[in-house]
């Protein structure tokens, strides 16, 4: 069975330079790459009916901009090199990619050492460096 690497994306221009290097690497081994975008979003909040139905929609709505925004595009920096697949989740984007590896057993995750978080790294630490302390396989960290 051929190795999976798995990239982390969010649009960005160091997501895209993960994805390219990704790609590079995929092409010399002969592994596939799954671009993978985490929406950060919380399934613990108690919420009244009416909100439970925006909240709904707005989880629709950020599916939708994933696809067209960010997994799209990245599918196309990609290129047809190598084969490439998209998937979606839900959660933390650290955990969220540490799920997916080990749900799509993916052999390496690849990821862009900045992303859209700026305040957030600040906070709590940056994806790339919490992606690295709960990752089931290797991470590469692009700069």
């Amino acid at each position: 069975m051929a190795d999976i690497f798995l990239v982390g994306t969010d649009g960005s221009e160091g997501s895209k330079r993960a994805v390219h290097f990704a790609v590079e690497q995929a092409k010399k081994t002969g592994a596939s790459v799954l671009l993978a975008n985490v929406i950060e979003w919380s399934r613990y909040e108690f919420m009244m009916s009416p909100e439970l139905e925006q909240r709904h929609a707005l989880r629709e709505r950020e599916m939708t901009r994933a696809k067209t925004e960010i997994l799209e595009p990245a599918q196309k920096e990609a290129g047809s090199e190598v084969p490439v697949d998209t998937v979606m989740h839900h959660g933390h984007a650290a955990q969220g990619l540490a799920d997916l590896a080990k749900e799509h057993e993916v052999s390496q995750i690849f990821i862009g050492r900045r992303g859209h978080s700026n305040l957030g790294e600040l906070l709590h630490g940056s994806v790339a460096g919490n992606l690295s302390k709960v990752s089931p396989v290797p991470v590469t960290i692009v700069p």
